[in-house]
């Protein structure tokens, strides 16, 4: 860290990614002029970036400082957690990774898809597990959330303990075992200076309800089901997985796994023991048609309305193996993260469509519970750990606000508070808490050529090409550069042809007259070229209202 930001008596915390948004959680502490990261997530994009696979933080600020990176501290097993390590890995040759559980698992499945990623050396810890970094202490708590082996990792300095919660919700009855709240007392008792906490569901009223209730619900679901059942959620949430299975053998049926990430979970969690079946239990998704429909249950992705995930490609009768039946039970065991309402929608009315009968969360069938803690959770954890200064982390603003004013209301000083932004940098001591500047940040596109392949303009031209259309022409000159055809027009996604011949005539005279002028003024040949699209750009849009993507071409058949 820049001299002019952190004194050296001054504790550091920033985000690369996780703050004023739900995903590509990265978070840095700087502490002895040492590097501690926590999580390097990915974030799954929205409709607007077409094209895009995941959008990870740019790491610019780590690569200029990589000699101080102590390590990556891993809190669990989500994408959003860990999707990001081999692209991290790729920029920065970190030495060590420190994982617990499923997350090891995860992370070396992970790496093995990226074969050409310098692997470090991953180091798992165990709940009681302590590493000193001279005089900085790291250690950790178990906490509850849908996934195995999550846990809060808490910095025990000179000047205080730092505890960052990670996802986490408060579970009595939990599917797994029972959070640590004796350490969040212990922490406390020797002083918390500041806490950072996950406010996904700061807007939700109340508590969020245990996963073992929504076990009993899938129980009674499954029951009342004569017919196929296909069940979407999260691959990730194998808690969810292993429900289902009871719930599968319970009533008699065979569990089919349909979808790449959904079959690769299911292989790490068996082999893992988080996920326990009698042989025999689980088939080929070949073989589904050779049982009676009461005998089937399809667990599958797609519970967001993801285009290409196996649920979607079934409601749209697109996928290779599996069409539904009208006699069909569709359930999602899972809730529509914000910005997926859309898609999801998209997938209900394709199996309505179908005769399929459909199930979602609500209050008629519990279906599914978040992994993370609503208001009164929330409160909990601020009034057991006692911080002086405190942090609101993941989630989008709004979310950090709310989760602001349930702190305020436990009686945490407001002005002890800090709402930040990615790249914002808090500087911590017992006597303060306060922004001192900015690191650089901001969000790298991943498509299927690589990183950062797809930059802004990129994304603005899919954009322009998925709303109004492409229109190319040719101007065929001879070797005295004189026109020697009316230009060719080809529209696509723009206008259709055949009904706007009048449109297409005043194209073809204002490009021969914009290349005639260009000609006239001894322009080369790109400055003409640039010409011909400012001029049709501007008459296009004047009769449209449209600014379709232009692309003259001149081609000289001398």
């Amino acid at each position: 860290m820049s001299k002019t930001l952190l004194r050296p008596h001054e504790i550091g915390f920033f985000a690369l990614g996780g703050l004023g948004e739900v995903g590509k959680n990265t978070y840095v502490f700087e502490i002895d002029n040492k590097i501690f990261l926590v999580d390097a997530g990915i974030l799954f994009p929205d409709d607007s970036l077409l094209g895009i696979d995941y959008v990870i933080p740019d790491y610019q600020y780590l690569l200029k400082n990589q000699e101080r990176i102590v390590g990556l501290f891993i809190t669990h097993g989500h994408e959003d957690h860990i999707g990001g390590i081999p692209y991290l890995l790729k920029q920065i040759p970190l030495k060590k990774i420190y994982a617990s559980g499923f997350a090891v698992d995860l992370i070396e499945s992970k790496l093995l898809d990226h074969p050409n990623v310098p692997s470090p050396t991953i180091v798992e810890f165990k709940a009681h597990h302590i590493f000193t970094f001279d005089d900085v202490e790291i250690s950790f708590i178990r906490l509850n959330h849908s996934i195995p082996d999550m846990f809060g990792i808490n910095f025990k300095t000179p000047q205080g303990n730092i505890f960052i919660t990670g996802d986490f919700k408060i579970d009595y009855t939990p599917v797994g075992p029972h959070a640590e709240y004796d350490k969040l007392s212990k922490i406390a008792n020797e002083g918390v200076l500041c806490l950072l906490s996950d406010s996904t569901n700061a807007l939700k009223e109340g508590t969020t309800p245990s996963e073992r209730i929504i076990g009993a619900s899938i129980d009674e679901i499954f029951s009342n089901i004569k017919g196929r059942i296909i069940i979407a959620t999260f691959a990730s949430n194998i808690y969810r997985m292993q429900q289902i299975v009871e719930a599968s053998v319970l009533n008699g049926r065979k569990i089919a796994v349909v979808g790449m990430s959904m079959e690769k979970a299911m292989e790490i969690g068996i082999e893992t023991g988080y996920i326990k079946m009698p042989k025999g239990s689980l088939i080929d998704n070949n073989t589904i048609d050779s049982y009676q429909a009461h005998e089937i249950t399809i667990l599958c992705t797609g519970s967001q309305g993801e285009p290409m995930a196996a649920l979607s490609r079934i409601a749209a009768g697109t996928h290779k193996q599996i069409k539904v039946h009208p006699n069909d039970t569709v359930i999602f065991s899972s809730s529509p993260i914000p910005g997926n309402q859309e898609g999801v929608n998209r997938t209900i009315n394709l199996l309505y469509r179908n005769g399929v009968r459909v199930i979602v969360n609500g209050p008629v069938a519990d279906t599914h519970t978040s992994g993370h803690g609503a208001k009164l959770d929330l409160m909990l954890m601020l009034t057991l750990t006692k911080p002086k200064y405190f942090i609101p982390v993941h989630g989008e603003h709004r979310m950090l606000k709310a989760h602001r004013d349930i702190a305020v209301a436990v009686g945490v000083k407001k002005e002890n508070i800090l709402i930040m932004d990615n790249g914002e940098v808090a500087a911590i001591t017992t006597d303060y808490i306060k922004k001192v500047g900015k690191v650089p940040t901001g969000e790298v596109y991943i498509d299927g050529l690589g990183i950062g392949s797809t930059g802004a303009n990129l994304i603005k031209e899919r954009k322009l090409l998925s709303e109004d259309g492409l229109l190319s022409l040719v101007l065929t000159i001879d070797e005295n550069k004189k026109l020697l055809y009316q230009p060719t027009i080809v529209s696509r996604g723009f206008i259709y042809m055949k009904s706007s011949f009048d449109l297409i005539l005043e194209i073809q005279k204002m490009s021969r007259l914009s290349y005639t002028q260009g000609m006239l003024r001894n322009l080369p040949k790109e400055k003409i070229i640039t010409q011909i699209k400012e001029d049709l750009t501007n008459y296009i849009f004047s009769i449209t209202k449209r600014k379709p993507i232009i692309l003259p071409v001149i081609m000289n058949i001398s």
